[in-house]
């Protein structure tokens, strides 16, 4: 792990965006809330329409940290042995046989599950402990992996034929649910000059696992002043339609709201985007930007929420607004 000062922190940020921006067109805020999510030690849920840029925008990030990456294309037929490796029987050169453990490819530091939706919930349960305790058990032997650890996946949001909905309890293992948006006309035209072209654009390698990890310890020491823990802890509580003082389209369209999974996240994500904004303290500001991306996948809407086409960022929006109450400073 090497130590990162606040300076060097932003400069490796910021050109690490710089160098993704060269095959990733716009998406900023994707590519800002991925980093978020490195740097945090926790994972990324990348949710858009096919042709966006998501798998690239994962390996491209690969690229330039020099992290080791594995790809899995999440289908119905893929077994749990096909991501955290199985024992094999060998037969040694004295003619004795032994079992030995063969790695699946969540023996990585950047996993890409491409089309997580796709697989059974027996197959999406295989990376629960992975994304968690960072271990993998096979046969009543646990095997750690290497950090850093990330797993990026990447799900469809209007193709439901052949699809599984993620369990709620791996959903919430995803630090940020990070939503891909489709390019202006002018990014498209962009896209088309950058990739129907002889060359493609070649990237520089900015930093290693070991700079990630140092800026990861970096951002841990960040101070929180207890204002702002208390109104991540009162953001969190105002998704729940029965807590005290949450919204009225939360007491109406919610079943469920954020774990306190969510209310880490808000605090991991915002000492790493005071940070990358020059600051050595959390703002509030820097929890509402992160909010969405935090909370928008903990949310479970009811049926009249359902219904009403109500969806998690309207909820999380109108928490935000209700925060000003909510808040014990300004």
């Amino acid at each position: 792990m090497a130590e990162i000062s606040p300076k060097e922190f932003r400069q490796i940020a910021t050109r690490i965006e710089a160098e993704v921006g060269k095959y990733i067109v716009g998406q900023q805020g994707a590519v800002r809330h991925t980093l978020i999510c490195l740097i945090a030690g926790g994972h990324a849920l990348l949710e858009g329409v096919p042709g966006l840029g998501k798998t690239m925008l994962v390996r491209t990030l690969a690229r330039v940290l020099d992290l080791e990456f594995a790809r899995i294309q999440f289908t119905p037929d893929l077994m749990p042995a096909d991501i955290v490796g199985t024992d094999i029987l060998e037969e040694a050169e004295d003619g004795r046989r032994e079992f030995r453990f063969q790695p699946g490819p969540v023996f990585t530091n950047l996993l890409l599950a491409d089309e997580i939706n796709r697989a059974t919930p027996k197959t999406q349960s295989a990376l629960l402990e992975a994304m968690q305790e960072r271990t993998v058990t096979v046969a009543n032997r646990s095997y750690p992996l290497d950090p850093p650890f990330l797993v990026l996946a990447t799900q469809n949001p209007i193709e439901m034929e052949g699809t599984y909905p993620l369990p709620e309890a791996q959903v919430d293992r995803f630090l940020f649910k990070v939503n891909v948006a489709y390019p202006s006309t002018g990014e498209l035209v962009e896209i088309l000059s950058r990739t129907t072209g002889e060359e493609e654009p070649a990237v520089e390698v900015v930093a290693d696992g070991a700079a990630v990890l140092g800026m990861g310890a970096l951002a841990r020491q960040v101070p929180v002043a207890s204002p702002v823990a208390d109104y991540a802890a009162r953001l969190t509580m105002a998704t729940h339609p029965e807590a005290e003082g949450a919204p009225d389209v939360v007491r109406q369209y919610v079943r469920y709201g954020a774990s306190p999974r969510g209310a880490q996240a808000l605090i991991l994500g915002g000492k790493v985007t005071a940070l990358l904004a020059g600051r050595y303290n959390v703002a509030l500001e820097d929890l509402r930007a992160i909010a969405p991306a935090a909370l928008r996948h903990r949310i479970l809407l009811n049926f009249e929420g359902q219904a009403e086409g109500v969806s998690a960022d309207d909820v999380v929006q109108q928490v935000l607004k209700s925060a000003a109450n909510l808040a014990k400073v300004s």
